[in-house]
């Protein structure tokens, strides 16, 4: 059944009518379409550039493809409708083409270094067998690899680099030789350095982001994906391990505090920036439209860029085309225009995903 769409589609800001026939858009009326929306603002349907379906409460793998989809759906009914899946424990290739799923970008494992991230999560693997490891996880994904480009090293009492820069350079080279992009998990001053130099795709949360290295990011087109609700746990974190590493402890509340200055340096920069929540583990699903509101009010986004970040720029980042001749039928409906006032992101008033009503 093909469905009709009539209301200002963002970002043309056109007062348009769209049929969606199957799973794809078009502008040529189609008799007999059923009309789901005739007024409001529509976008081409959000998107979580970080999140892990994978990942249960607790950071614990997901053990079946029923608690992957109930994940989902979650975010699904926020209105997201598409996600990159920044890394998984538990592989679920076929949940791409489920018809009530978002659309999905996947990494495989985080590849990590042995005893340095969250236990369970990742591929372990000395410095000698990262390339082999990312080929491989660039198999088990579908156009993404993620790796763990630091993490606290007991040893130091602080976060420390996973691996030396000729490691990482490989480890990049691999997954590019693979056919997949390189997104990286990091905290740490130095270690962001090393990666963005090495040629990675796109920086996973990045509190150590120098004002210096925005440039270079902006030069190289490094995304940036800033994970704003996770960055708020750093109190927590700094919390447990204050008596066992004070040092660690005071870094990470000094990263957190810094943090919106770094992200609005970025983004003056030209630094591309796209909407990820890091939902699964600490982070609950369905919080895209908070994260979106972070970056406006703390970090000085515009309100038309964090919803490009979230939409119609981070579709296109993941390779998902949007309101256009022949695009894929995904949108949301928003009652009022959420470029005048952000918090209506909240509360999508109608969702199509894939051509079908969600709500």
């Amino acid at each position: 059944m093909a469905l009709h769409v009539r209301g200002v589609v963002l970002p043309d800001d056109e007062v348009r009518d769209l049929w969606l026939v199957g799973d794809r858009v078009t502008f040529t009326p189609v008799p007999g379409a059923v009309t789901v929306a005739d007024r409001g603002f529509v976008l081409p349907g959000l998107v979580d550039a970080h999140c892990h379906p994978g990942i249960a409460p607790g950071a614990v793998p997901i053990t079946s493809l029923d608690q992957a989809r109930e994940l989902a759906r979650i975010d699904r009914d926020a209105g997201v409708l598409a996600i990159r899946d920044a890394g998984s424990p538990f592989p679920y290739p076929e949940l791409e083409d489920e018809p009530d799923l978002p659309r999905l970008a996947r990494a495989g494992r985080h590849v990590a270094p042995p005893r340095r991230y969250l236990r369970g999560i990742a591929v372990e693997v000395e410095a000698a067998d990262v390339p082999a490891a990312v080929t491989e996880q660039a198999r088990a994904g579908n156009g993404w690899v993620k790796l763990v480009g630091d993490w606290i090293d007991r040893n130091v009492g602080d976060l420390a680099p996973s691996w030396d820069p000729e490691t990482v350079a490989a480890a990049v080279a691999a997954a590019h030789a693979a056919g997949a992009r390189a997104a990286v998990h990091t905290f740490s001053e130095s270690a962001v350095e090393v990666m963005v130099r090495a040629g990675v795709d796109s920086v996973e949360h990045g509190t150590g982001v120098s004002l210096d290295l925005v440039d270079e990011m902006a030069r190289r087109g490094t995304a940036l994906v800033p994970t704003m609700i996770n960055i708020d746990t750093f109190g927590e974190i700094a919390e447990r391990a204050a008596a066992k590493f004070p040092g660690y402890a005071k870094h990470m509340l000094a990263l957190r505090d810094n943090f919106p200055t770094v992200v609005g340096a970025a983004y003056e920069a030209g630094v591309p920036i796209y909407v990820g929540t890091d939902a699964g583990g600490g982070i609950d699903h369905g919080l895209a439209a908070e994260e979106m509101l972070l970056l406006h009010e703390r970090a000085g986004m515009s309100r038309v860029d964090v919803l490009a970040a979230a939409s119609w720029r981070a579709r296109d980042w993941l390779g998902f085309p949007g309101l256009v001749e022949g695009g894929l039928a995904d949108l949301v409906v928003y009652p009022t225009d959420p470029r005048t006032d952000l918090r209506v992101v909240r509360a999508p008033e109608r969702i199509v995903l894939r051509g079908r009503v969600v709500r």
